[in-house]
């Protein structure tokens, strides 16, 4: 294997500079939303995602309401799926058997706009003026546009878009149309339209999310997916219903129409399998408005008859007509408002940062908010990537930020969780193990990864729901939870991990964990995964100290607890004894933590060298050339030590930064976020506010050319993590919230909220000092920097700092490793596979 000898740089993508990437003539800066002052056709996909509204239930595309120009529309119910069977070339005991895909919901959004018989298709319209916006205070999307007739006519157009907040099943629409120069006549056809299955409004087979090659994406089918079950149109009234051919889910769909026009009009209805539709015919007159309010419900369900999911639709639309708009509206702002007032981050005299945040925050609400009986998948509800998912993600970059702002939210999702220990604990019964194993990605409780050495082999899913479900309780005191849901995860993968690994005797007795895969999917089924141990070894403990715990103070619960799990009188001493000598791999010669057992006996990819068009190197390189090297998709050492930072010294902290950044792709979003947050610890400082930027801008910039696939959800997590645990600097061991702040030079300020125990308190941060000051609550108490403080209703507080932290110089992005020696006397070298034109080996 050799470098490229001309391979461009790769320093902008390790490392990005902190600069504001987007283009602010079209999407200017305010600081409240996201707004979009001229249309464009060459990114509509990220748009669409950009513009995405949604509840954590419900969610629906950025694509115009007339319906083209489009990247792909999209409407998307959270767990709503198709399953159908996995293929494999080999086949193998255990393989995943049965894929998990979300699917298209039929689609309300559309309402088409004719006027003089002419539509108005936004890539080739006159448009005297546009502007699209996403406010992030009320939850609305709106349009306001201009628009020039082919016959010379000025049409105002006017439209709004919302997913409650307040009614979990329940979207509202609006259109306003006034002819301003002469009368016209205007048609309004609003319609619900089957997309999931090959065509669009006019008989076209869908487009695809993009073209080429890239398991980021969602799978398609060739074959129906919603078998018609119900259509209904008449009275301002449209209907369809469905079941799944598949997994036998149903879902009914229905809209209600209002028109409010002092023009004349009429009105048709249509109804077939796949559409619904109510056309207006409008005798518009100059400057008499014509305003539709289109209320759109959806309901589903695992089973229950299609039948009886109308009749839910239909008393969600009856209510919602009779308390009308405004109140809908309302309710909708009343429930983001609670929202901002918990979560909000402040970052003083940067509007640009600020914009950025809050479109992440707002993510983060659309994607957890009425999320109940469901978990959080990777992209929402906002896109097909990723078929609709869940994974790790959530309880690892999501959840932090759900449990100390707004933990009924957190509470939800672990409740999730909990619900998928039947098919966790066959799943683990399937590769032969004890207790439960969560699988790494799924909707509806299986294993849905066809290849299990990036998929089924991390094993490590267990530890971070685990992680999760203790961070949860600290933070909370949630005991009902603790004594039932919490303890039986607990368990139940504390047996797995005892199950798991073995006992090593050389001298001293160890406890290894073996063919398991962490958070670096560069890197599989490996043994003594520093990752994997690390967060064993915690969940061994937590799930020790909680059963005693509950042996002690809550003697009846554990008795139940011990009915029902089998709970044998060892196996808790069995738990603390496996993370007593958990093996955790240490080079003493290099002074760092290996990845793995055997990674420091790869070489070195060489990331400088290798041409900026060969990444993300999943989509260039077969599997079996990145697994030979020392390279990195996301941060996996690192990772470890955010989450189990006592567990590591300063020292191993900076050492085990500055040998794994180097050769840490960027490939994933999940990583940026976690290597601003460490290098801000350790000193590193303008690497951290760098690495922020990168992940700030995940989605906003399509960094990382598949924002069209949906939102980022985990990194938009990990903004908030990187802000409060990175400059900051909060830690929460064991429910005792530390504070060691970093606050980046540029900045005068930092404010933003978190909630221990019921309280919730303003945390205010400036170079010189750390302000504490309870909004909501009772008493709680911190330490900053080794000092107590405590703080109640009336007593504020505040400690001085004498400086941010350690500032160190930036460090090489060339792999110190390379030309160290082994420990069997060989040498580290750093190379690049070659990247082949294949088109030579063409006929």
């Amino acid at each position: 294997m050799t470098a490229t000898s001309d391979a461009t740089n790769h320093s902008s993508r390790v490392r990005p500079d902190p600069v504001d990437p987007l283009d602010r003539h079209r999407f200017p800066v305010d600081e409240w939303r996201l707004v979009e002052t001229a249309y464009s056709a060459e990114d509509l996909g990220v748009t669409e995602t950009l513009f995405a509204v949604g509840n954590g239930y419900l969610g629906m595309r950025g694509c115009p309401e007339e319906g083209r120009d489009t990247h792909s529309h999209g409407t998307f119910v959270n767990g709503f799926h198709e399953t159908y069977p996995i293929h494999h070339a080999e086949e193998a005991y255990g393989l995943a058997r049965v894929g998990q895909t979300i699917v298209n919901a039929p689609d309300t959004a559309l309402i088409k706009l004719y006027v003089d018989d002419e539509p108005i298709l936004l890539s080739v319209a006159d448009l005297e003026s546009y502007e699209r916006s996403l406010d992030f205070a009320d939850g609305m999307l709106r349009r306001e546009l201009m628009w020039c007739t082919p016959s010379g006519k000025r049409v105002q157009m006017t439209s709004t878009r919302c997913v409650s907040f307040a009614e979990r099943h329940l979207a509202v629409m609006t259109m306003e149309i006034t002819v301003l120069d002469s009368d016209a006549p205007v048609v309004l056809s609003s319609q619900i339209l089957n997309r999931q299955d090959g065509q669009d409004e006019y008989h076209v087979q869908a487009a695809a999310m993009g073209e080429g090659f890239d398991p980021r994406r969602s799978r398609t089918f060739d074959r129906r997916v919603l078998l018609p079950q119900y259509h209904y149109a008449e009275k301002g009234r449209l209907m369809l219903g469905y079941r799944c051919a598949e997994s036998r889910m149903t879902i009914a769909v229905g809209a209600h129409h209002v028109l409010d026009t002092a023009n004349e009009f009429t009105d048709r209805y249509f109804a077939d399998d796949d559409s619904a539709k109510v056309v207006y015919r409008v005798n518009a007159r100059a400057g008499q408005p014509i305003r539709l309010v289109k209320y759109a419900a959806y309901h589903t369900s695992r089973g229950v008859p299609v039948r009886e999911l109308t009749d839910r639709v239909r008393r969600t639309l009856d209510r919602a007509t009779e308390h009308g708009l405004m109140k809908i509206w309302k309710d909708h702002r009343d429930a983001l408002t609670r929202f901002w007032e918990d979560s909000d981050v402040v970052v003083e005299g940067q509007p640009e940062l600020q914009q950025a945040i809050r479109w992440n925050l707002f993510q983060l609400a659309q994607a957890s908010m009425r999320a109940e009986g469901s978990g959080i998948p990777a992209k929402g509800v906002t896109a097909l990537g990723y078929s609709g998912h869940y994974f790790w993600d959530t309880e690892v970059y999501v959840l932090p930020f759900l449990t100390y702002t707004n933990p009924r939210l957190a509470r939800n999702a672990l409740r999730f969780r909990h619900l998928m220990l039947p098919a966790a604990r066959k799943r683990a019964a399937e590769v032969a193990q004890r207790g439960a194993l969560f699988p790494w990605r799924t909707i509806n409780g299986e294993e849905a990864s066809a290849y299990y050495a990036a998929g089924t082999a991390q094993y490590h899913i267990d530890a971070d729901i685990s992680y999760a479900v203790s961070r949860y309780l600290h933070a909370t005191g949630d005991v009902a939870f603790q004594l039932n849901q919490g303890a039986e995860i607990l368990v139940e993968t504390a047996r797995m991990w005892a199950d798991l690994g073995f006992w090593r005797s050389n001298g001293d007795r160890s406890f290894h964990i073996d063919s398991v895969t962490g958070p670096d999917e560069y890197t599989t089924v490996v043994n003594d995964n520093l990752f994997t141990n690390v967060m064993a070894r915690f969940n061994l403990r937590k799930a020790a100290e909680y059963v005693r715990t509950m042996q002690q103070f809550w003697p009846k619960e554990y008795a139940r607890l011990v009915s029902r799990l089998r709970l044998g009188e060892d196996e808790v001493a069995t738990w603390e004894d496996c993370a007593q000598g958990m093996s955790i791999p240490f080079d003493e010669g290099m002074g760092i933590h290996p990845q793995d057992m055997h990674f420091l006996e790869r070489e070195v990819w060489d990331l400088e060298r290798t041409p900026t068009e060969n990444f993300p190197l999943l989509l260039h390189y077969h599997p079996l050339v990145i697994y030979r090297f020392q390279v990195i998709k996301q941060a996996d050492v690192v990772l470890a030590m955010f989450l189990q930072g006592s567990q590591f010294t300063s020292e191993q902290k900076r050492a085990n930064f500055e040998y794994y950044d180097p050769i840490t792709t960027g490939d994933s979003t999940l990583s940026a976020v976690v290597q601003s947050i460490i290098a801000a610890e350790v000193g590193h400082q303008e690497l951290a506010l760098s690495y922020f930027y990168a992940g700030l801008f995940v989605d906003l910039a399509d960094r990382h050319r598949n924002t069209a696939d949906g939102v980022h959800v985990a990194s938009a997590g990990g903004v908030w993590s990187a802000l409060v645990f990175g400059f900051a600097g909060m830690r929460d061991d064991n429910g005792l919230v530390t504070f060691d702040p970093r606050l980046p030079r540029t900045w005068n300020r930092l404010t933003f909220r978190i909630r221990v125990g019921g309280t919730r308190v303003r945390v205010e941060l400036t170079a010189d000092a750390l302000s504490f000051a309870v909004e909501e609550g009772g008493e709680a108490s911190f330490v900053v920097r080794g000092t107590r403080v405590d703080v109640g209703p009336d007593a504020p507080a505040t400690v001085a700092l004498a400086d941010q932290g350690p500032r160190l110089p930036r460090f090489s992005l060339h792999p110190q490793m390379v030309g160290s020696q082994r420990e069997d006397g060989t040498r580290i070298n750093a190379a690049v596979p070659r990247a082949f034109d294949l088109e030579q080996f063409e006929d």
